[in-house]
Parts: C-alpha cells; structure tokens; sequence
C-alpha cells in the first residue's frame, strides 16, 4: 500500500462522501425496515383472516425476525467480502419477493414462510449499513452509527399509519404486494450510490487498536461475543412487548387498532431521538455503559406499562418507551468495532444483530403465548421486565470487569 492511497483512506474517513453515504444509508434503511413493521400492523388483519389464536397470528412476525437474523449474518459476511453493495442489491431483491409471495399466499402457513423471506430480504438495510458506516467515521462513530441505524425506527415512524390505511381501503394481501413493488423500484437506484469501498489503509489501523483493546480486557473475544449475544436477546425480549403487541393490545383495550398504530408510530418516532443521542453519549462514555443506561430505563418504562393502562398514558408511555430504549441496539455494534477488528465488523455485528432479532421473535411469539394463557397481557409485561433485569446484569458484570483504560472510546 502506497503513501497515496494512505492519504486516500485519511480523507475519505470523516469526509463529505462519508456523509452523504450515512444520510443514504439512512433512506435505505427507512424503505427497507418496513419489513419489521408492516406485519405488527397487519397482525389482527391476518388473524381475522384466517380466524387463529393471537399467538398463532403471531408467528409470521417470529419468522420475519429469524429470518432478519440469519438474513443479517449471511448478509453482513458478504459486506465484508464484496463491499455492502452486493448484500443491498441481494437483500431488495428477496424482500420484495416476500412481501409479494405473502400477498398471495392462502394459508397462514405461507404467510409465515413467505415472511421469513422478507426478513431475510430487509436484514440487509440494518446490520450490515451500520457494520459499513462505522468503517468511514473514527472520532464520530458513535453518533454516525446511530444516525445510520435511526432509519430503522423511522421506518417504524412512517411505515404503521400507512401500512394500516391501505389496510383499511385496499385489503393486508393488495397493500403487502404493493409495498414490495415500491421497495424495488426506489431502494435499486440508492445502492448505486454505496458502491464505493473504503482505503484498507484506515481498515488495518483500526484492527491494531481493536487488538489492543482486547489484550487489555481480563475475558476472551469469545466471552464478549457470547456476552453480548445473550445480553441482546435478553434486551429485546424485553423490547418485544410493546412493540409486538402495542396495535393488538389497544384493540383489546378498547380503543380501536388505529389508535395502537399510532402509539406505535410515536414509539418509534422517539425511538429516532434516543438512537441519535446514544451515538452522541457513546462517543463520550463508550458503548458499554450507554448500554447499560439504555437498559434501565427500557426497564422503568415496563413498570410503567404495568401501572396505567388510560388511553393518554398510554400514548405518554409510549414515547417514554421509544426515547428510552431506541439506543439499545446500535450500542451492540458500537461494542462490536470498539473492541474487534474491523474486518470481521459485519460477521460479528450481524450474529449480535441476529440475537436481538431473535430476542424480538422470542418476544413476540412468547408474549402471544402469555395473553392466550391469561387473558390479558400484564404477565407478558411482568415477564419482559424479568428479561430486562438480565440484560441490566450482564452489561453491570462487563463494565466491572473491564478495566478504565480499556472503556474509553478509542478514535480507530
């Protein structure tokens, strides 16, 4: 490697293409995660549908969230093969193929399957593009990661309202064949613009700091990876409640589907502000302990959902839920490209990433599961906090365990 091309890689890191790369990751993401959205609102359609139990109903979103989680590792090692292209263009493709395949399916059977496709396709718009922006930021990672991975919850922002008016006026099986049509013809064109591969010069300088940093640690890469998988799922059982079940529970309250969809809507849409400032308070204490903030106070807005249940505390709760816990996930991969090198950065941070899906299919199927067996959902509420008090034990354990030095957030 040439001096140049060395000073190729220290203006491309931080530059105005690396910019415009996090902003176009974003749009990715925003189009793309209607995957992970789109079948919470369709929930009690479907189930009206096919005339299934809750937890039944519930299984096409588990297989949309296995499907994101074995999606994100297939498609986070071939980012860091072919570039992020490749994935980006593979993953439009089959999420668009699932959303049609759903629309026509007759059973719920098919539905299930065809949404582990879709899963699969959408996986590629999070994991992976956060794996990829941390490559092209060093003193701002944190908060350009959590700007990339923020799409995610915009997509739940926008997505809900839309996806349950065309619901309402054209039928779940028109409106899920439509938004793949609409997913291929926009997300093709903006991969084009993320084509580009970073200099393996700043690559390589990041792997030695990364070494550094787990020689310093009194545990093996092994036992962090395994830590952070297990803390993952934990975390996002927890998160599946209201999340999974916002919609179905406040048409069983009372106050009409639409009214969830919008709750939901808020939730996510606080969600976007608590990512952003996760990447700003990360870059300052370091992606354990922002994990650990994160999780507390997922923890107190769980309790909460236990004591009120009025139609306006559920709205405020809601976007105290979003606002507290949208910074959980993108700490993973903060974790991840603090302490392992780069070159395996989306291998390591889609198998992460994989956990909290499957955390979340856990979740859901299991909170179904709880409101089928009691009639209401303030156990399934009681078990996500049991949930989140693992997540807040095995965060406490690393930070302890990890010495001072080794915490700071090292510009790589």
């Amino acid at each position: 490697m040439n001096a140049t091309a060395g000073r190729q890689s220290a203006d491309e890191v931080e530059s105005a293409y690396a910019w415009l790369r996090m902003w176009t990751a974003v749009v990715l993401s925003t189009i793309g995660g209607v995957g992970m959205w789109s079948v919470v609102v369709a929930l009690p359609a479907i189930q009206s549908d096919f005339g299934v139990a809750r937890g039944d109903a519930s299984l096409p979103y588990t297989l949309v969230m296995i499907g994101f989680g074995f999606g994100g590792i297939l498609t986070g090692r071939m980012a860091d093969r072919f570039g992020i292209a490749v994935p980006l263009t593979v993953g439009t493709l089959v999420l668009c193929l699932g959303y049609v395949l759903s629309g026509l399916s007759t059973s719920l059977w098919q539905v299930a399957l065809a949404h582990a496709l879709l899963g699969v396709g959408c996986s590629a718009s999070f994991g992976p593009l956060m794996a990829d922006i941390s490559h092209w930021f060093a003193r701002r990672r944190g908060i350009a990661v959590a700007i990339a991975a923020s799409g995610n919850y915009l997509a739940g922002t926008i997505w809900p309202p839309v996806v349950q008016y065309f619901i309402e006026t054209s039928g779940w099986r028109a409106t899920l064949i439509g938004i793949g049509l609409f997913c291929l013809i926009t997300m093709l064109p903006l991969v084009l613009l993320m084509r580009r591969r970073v200099d393996g010069t700043h690559a390589a300088a990041a792997g030695v700091a990364a070494a550094a940093r787990q020689a310093a640690m009194p545990f093996s890469p092994l036992t962090l990876q395994v830590l952070l998988c297990i803390a993952a799922v934990a975390c996002c059982v927890a998160m599946s409640m209201p999340q999974v079940h916002i919609v179905a529970y406040c048409g069983d309250l009372g106050y009409g589907v639409a009214r969830g969809a919008e709750m939901l809507s808020v939730m996510l849409g606080f969600g976007i502000i608590s990512r952003i400032a996760s990447g700003f308070i990360a870059d300052r204490i370091g992606g354990l302990r922002t994990l650990l903030l994160g999780s507390v106070l997922q923890g107190v807005a769980l309790v909460l959902y236990t004591m009120f249940d009025g139609l306006i505390s559920l709205y405020v709760i809601s976007a105290l839920f979003g606002l507290f816990q949208g910074g959980i996930v993108p700490c993973y991969a903060i974790i991840v490209r603090e302490y392992f090198s780069p070159q395996e950065a989306g291998a390591r941070v889609g198998l992460v990433l994989m956990m909290t899906l499957l955390g979340m299919a856990f979740g859901g199927w299991m909170s179904g599961v709880i409101f089928d067996l009691t009639g209401s959902y303030k156990a399934a509420f009681l078990n996500g906090i049991a949930w989140n008090l693992l997540n807040v034990a095995i965060a406490l354990w690393l930070i302890r365990r990890t010495p001072r030095q080794s915490r700071a957030v090292v510009a790589a």
